[in-house]
């Protein structure tokens, strides 16, 4: 029951930034000057997120404290009033009251640089996962909705969204078994304990280094890795390493395969088949499908038409090198495509027109034509963030006023993670007496931290990022439904995606880019040529890109599909040579390395499916005019309010008023990307 997974044009302000005088809306000039702070010895602390139990470590526990306190009550609500509409509302009040804590907890655990906030979290996320766990084990609790889905006078009185929560909540009980009789009910939970230790066991080894003896190296490489006494180690893939040695071997050694973690493999895939079978489902594919856009599982064989046109221009670049390989290897496809591209552009010459404040002042201005939404700046209150770094903006709509509020962790620092993502901190519902509760959401980004002489610079790949990002805390902004279960990107996976995907459609477009990209020293704008080339350098090996993908959710599909008679590694070597293209290396078991089997099993699929969908809306809707704001509100009505509070297929089909088939999707991948770009 617990889910956890953006007026007007505001007029121009001058402030002197960096020792040069540069206009900057209000927004840009929150992100491209240095951030002056109020003294905090005369402020109040509000605590973390404005949360006043959150002024110190301690005051998680309070907060626990409090949300179980409330979720006690609200269980003996549900257990003793008639069904109606109000079970469905104290579920998803309970659902909030737990949520609030652990989404919050979840994200300070690792992005707080101080380390007892960390470790209070980081113990606040266990115990409301296992308060959790009891719940979901409350027969009493899954009973009273029961009650309610099986009355059909009470049903008859429910509207769509209500419904739809209970079945979601139905739903999220009984893939856990409490539906089954005492003795399969007691496998379940030992079945589901199992796989937390399973998946913990094999995430953790996924991400460790290999080590092997000095000597096994030669002496000329040996400096490009981590030495550890007489032992070498081996962290990552070196994709991006012009040696065409180090490259191979770190691709055999960290991918060489690890007797035990196979094992932990095999147990994790085999234990949630089982407790799939257990449920009532016919493969542990089927359980996590069910309810996304994809429904069924099926593996979708996209031809690589293009793809042997890109190896051969990577084969051909190879050969330039002199290499004593003359085949195109695994570990050659990252960085012959890295640099066939940067033939084409150089990132370094983009950065100065991508100023972190430009690229904000765009977003603003895009949402502003397109939605009729504009960013706020407002200064953090003492305590309220986590580093001075942080910057908070609100979500304010021309019309219908504050929609929520965004904060911006955006830059490196020691020890944070460096990855790209967004948290819901709290979800949006319908709070009694009319009021509604304001969604709140973080965007971690890793972007270079400005200097005493300049702002942060983004490449072009950064900007995309940034843009991709913010797709996640526009839907987060103007999911605003009923309730909190299904607020914002709370939605099937595969169709999470297609928000902040369609972003990067946005980011691609000259007439978009036009309106943000200037020299933050010269006020220049960003040559049409430039786009251009930047356009064209995305097309460069795409569809070797693509490939690679539809191998990866291929593999992913068949692992959690009808049980094999052969290791995950025969598999592997068997969807390589159908679906990439590239050779097998002997001794390698790259699965070992795949930690989406963890957090996406079965669902890998889910970024090839929200990209075709992202560029079916962007052809369809926005290709012709990128600041439609007719088609910007059709866009939110029919895609961004629901949340999850509808089928995300159907969703879909009123965006595009047709239901796209299986053809449509894969023709809207294999599409040359000029085909839905422009740089008018």
């Amino acid at each position: 029951m617990l889910r956890r997974i953006r007026f007007d044009r505001p007029l121009k302000s001058s402030q002197i930034l960096f020792n040069r005088v540069t206009t900057w809306s209000p927004v840009g000039a929150a992100f491209n000057a240095p951030q002056h702070r109020r003294p905090e010895r005369l402020q109040k602390n509000v605590g973390l997120f404005g949360v006043p139990e959150l002024s110190s470590p301690a005051g998680f526990q309070v907060a626990r404290r409090e949300a179980l306190w409330e979720m006690e009550f609200l269980v003996k609500r549900v257990c003793t009033e008639p069904p109606g509409v109000g079970t469905v509302e104290a579920f998803d009040q309970l659902s909030d009251s737990l949520c609030k804590v652990a989404d919050l907890a979840d994200f300070i655990k690792i992005a707080h640089p101080d380390a007892a906030f960390r470790k209070s979290a980081e113990r606040t996320c266990v115990d409301v996962g296992t308060v959790v766990e009891k719940l979901n084990t409350n027969v009493e609790l899954y009973q009273s909705l029961k009650n309610l889905l099986d009355n059909k006078d009470v049903l008859a009185t429910l509207d769509p969204d209500t419904r739809r929560v209970a079945e979601l909540f139905v739903f999220d009980f009984e893939i856990s078994g409490i539906h089954l009789d005492e003795a399969k009910r007691r496998k379940a939970v030992s079945l589901n304990v199992k796989l937390l230790d399973l998946s913990h066991e094999f995430l953790h080894g996924s991400y460790l280094p290999s080590t092997v003896e000095k000597r096994s190296l030669p002496e000329h490489i040996r400096h490009c890795f981590s030495l550890d006494g007489n032992r070498i180690q081996i962290s990552g893939l070196h994709a991006d390493s012009p040696d065409e040695l180090v490259r191979e071997a770190a691709y055999r050694i960290f991918l060489y395969p690890n007797t035990d973690l196979l094992l932990c493999l095999d147990e994790l895939l085999a234990c949630r088949h089982e407790l799939a079978k257990l449920v009532g489902y016919e493969s542990f594919a089927h359980r996590a499908l069910k309810g996304t856009m994809a429904k069924t599982p099926a593996v979708i064989c996209v031809q690589p038409y293009r793809t042997a046109k890109d190896f051969s221009m990577m084969r051909s670049w190879k050969k330039k090198t002199r290499s004593l390989n003359a085949d195109l290897m695994p570990w050659d496809h990252p960085y012959l495509s890295g640099v066939i591209r940067a033939e084409n552009i150089e990132p370094i010459q983009y950065s100065p027109y991508f100023s972190l404040g430009a690229c904000m002042e765009g977003l603003d201005m895009l949402f502003s034509q397109l939605l009729g939404v504009s960013f706020q700046a407002e200064e953090p209150q003492t305590g309220e963030v986590w580093s001075d770094e942080v910057r908070k903006l609100a979500v304010v709509h021309e019309t219908e006023g504050l929609l929520g509020y965004i904060y911006c962790d955006f830059f490196r620092r020691p020890n944070k993670p460096q990855q790209d993502c967004h948290f819901t901190i709290c979800g949006g519902w319908l709070k009694g007496g009319g009021r509604y509760q304001l969604p709140v959401v973080v965007l971690m980004l890793s972007l270079p931290p400005p200097t005493s002489r300049t702002p942060s610079l983004l490449t072009p790949c950064m900007m995309e990022n940034l843009f991709h990002e913010m797709g996640h805390a526009m839907h987060s902004m103007l999911g605003q439904t009923h309730y909190q279960h299904v607020s914002g990107t709370r939605c099937a996976t595969d169709f999470a995606e297609v928000p902040s995907v369609l972003m990067e459609f946005f980011a691609s477009d000259y007439r978009v880019v036009s309106q943000f990209a200037r020299h933050y020293e010269t006020g220049e704008p960003l040559p049409e040529s430039m786009v251009t080339r930047l356009c064209q350098s995305k097309r460069i090996c795409g569809a070797a890109d693509t490939q690679l993908q539809v191998f990866y959710a291929a593999l992913d599909q068949v692992y959690h599909g009808e049980p094999q008679n052969r290791t995950t590694t025969d598999i592997l070597k068997e969807m390589q040579g159908k679906f990439y293209g590239l050779p097998y290396v002997h001794n390698t078991a790259w699965q070992l390395r795949f930690s989406h089997l963890v957090g996406y099993g079965a669902k890998y699929y889910s970024y090839l499916m929200s990209r075709a969908v992202a560029s079916m809306v962007w052809r369809q809707c926005f290709l012709k005019d990128p600041f439609n704001r007719a088609m910007g509100e059709h866009y939110r009505r029919e895609m961004l309010a629901h949340g999850g509070g509808k089928e995300p297929m159907l969703m879909v089909t009123e965006m595009l008023q047709k239901t796209p088939t299986i053809e449509d999707l894969v023709e809207a991948l294999v599409l040359d990307p000029e085909d839905f770009t422009s740089s008018v």
